[in-house]
């Protein structure tokens, strides 16, 4: 039989999608099923982008364009970037691509070799590690522990680069913490990264979702804009997911090695999504931020309730949009009681362990659902607690 490229069997799916699919099936059968398990906002873009597409479509803007991105939005990513994050990025710095996972992937592409060994946060993003081990690389963790806050160990980071560790990469706020990664540990993960020669990969796709604070770029450090590719896009910020379109911000010679590979794979993202995203960018009615306020009304309702349920422990994130919650207390599995919680009380969440091993204990619900929706789901977890209540009393 013919073989399919090893690589593949180094690959992993996502938790999330799978139990989609579980959800889904039980709508089907005609349960009430509160979704909770995707990062995909409920809300959609603002008014202006939706006119913008449709009148660029109209307007013919449905052509190829540069494999790099379309002059205009390059532009408009640089002066966002400065305007929301003090970087300093010339448009000759940023690639757009289908998706922050293509820009992402582009990226490790461009800077990974076979044998070499990439840090990665566990728990994280599943995609790292399972692009790393495709390409060959060594998946190596670093673990977020709530004892710490979910704020990295630097001395472990020290202690885990070899002289064949080429990358570090990492997103603040996280997925699925919600966690900041506060100035100090930036400080010094910028400083192990010049000592030791690494590439940074700094995901930022949560970084318009912060509750308090103005968010900080290791990008933007002494040193570090020649070493750090930023990825960021428009799924989570402006409610795009779909749309799927993302960008890079890189050292121009990575942006370099990166475009040969988009004229080796997609060609180019498409004109239309591109032409309406410069529209997103300008932020005209204030969507982002009026949607970042009821993200916070979600978060400050929805951790105080799962905080009430027997056996659970919320820390309150600083960004994004989930919830992470650590159930060791109920004395089950944590894919225990996500099964339970899906099956008894139509909830859906995802067992921790699906990113990564310092997960094992906990359950990562997205704030993607309206707050009477929230409500109700920390109703039926309630009544379902009653299955570990017993074991959290003795």
């Amino acid at each position: 039989m013919r073989r399919i490229a090893s690589r593949v069997s180094q690959l992993n799916g996502e938790g999330a999608l799978e139990v989609f699919s579980r959800a889904k099936e039980l709508e089907r059968q005609g349960r009430s099923i509160i979704h909770l398990e995707l990062g995909e906002p409920d809300f959609h873009p603002a008014a202006p982008v939706v006119d913008a597409v449709r009148n660029a479509v109209a307007a013919g803007r449905d052509r190829y364009v540069s494999s790099r991105g379309v002059p205009a939005l390059r532009e408009a990513v640089a002066e966002y970037l400065e305007r929301t994050r003090r970087l300093e990025v010339a448009a000759e710095e940023v690639l757009i691509a289908p998706g922050c996972k293509m820009a992402l992937s582009l990226a490790m592409m461009a800077l990974i070799e076979p044998g070499d060994e990439v840090l990665y946060p566990d728990p994280g993003f599943p995609i790292y590690a399972s692009f790393t081990r495709g390409l060959g690389a060594t998946a190596v963790p670093l673990g977020l522990v709530e004892k710490n806050k979910f704020q990295p160990d630097l001395s472990e980071i020290a202690a885990k680069i070899s002289p064949r560790t080429r990358l570090l990469i990492f997103n603040s706020p996280n997925n699925p913490t919600g966690t900041v990664f506060n100035e100090m540990a930036l400080a010094q993960i910028a400083e192990l990264a010049r000592k030791h020669d690494l590439w940074i990969i700094s995901d930022e796709i949560y970084a318009r979702i912060l509750f308090s604070g103005e968010y900080k770029s290791i990008r933007a450090l002494p040193g570090m804009a020649e070493r750090t590719v930023v990825v960021d896009g428009f799924s989570k910020s402006f409610a795009m997911t779909g749309w799927r379109l993302g960008y890079a911000v890189a050292p121009k010679r990575v942006v370099d090695a990166m475009d040969l590979l988009v004229l080796n794979t997609f060609t180019c993202a498409a004109e239309f999504t591109q032409v309406a995203a410069i529209e997103a960018l300008r932020d005209t009615t204030n969507s982002v931020e009026a949607m970042v306020d009821e993200y916070r009304k979600r978060r400050d309702l929805f951790v105080a309730g799962l905080n009430r349920i027997p056996g659970f422990r919320c820390l309150v994130p600083d960004g994004a949009f989930y919830a992470w919650v650590n159930i060791e207390d109920t004395g089950m599995p944590a894919e225990e009681v996500a099964k339970l919680l899906l099956e008894e009380a139509g909830v859906a969440g995802i067992a921790g362990a699906a990113f990564g091993t310092q997960g094992k204990d906990y359950l990562r619900f997205s704030l993607v659902s309206a707050r009477n929706l929230l409500e109700e789901a920390l109703e039926r977890m309630q009544r379902v607690s009653v299955r570990w209540r017993a074991a959290v009393t003795q």
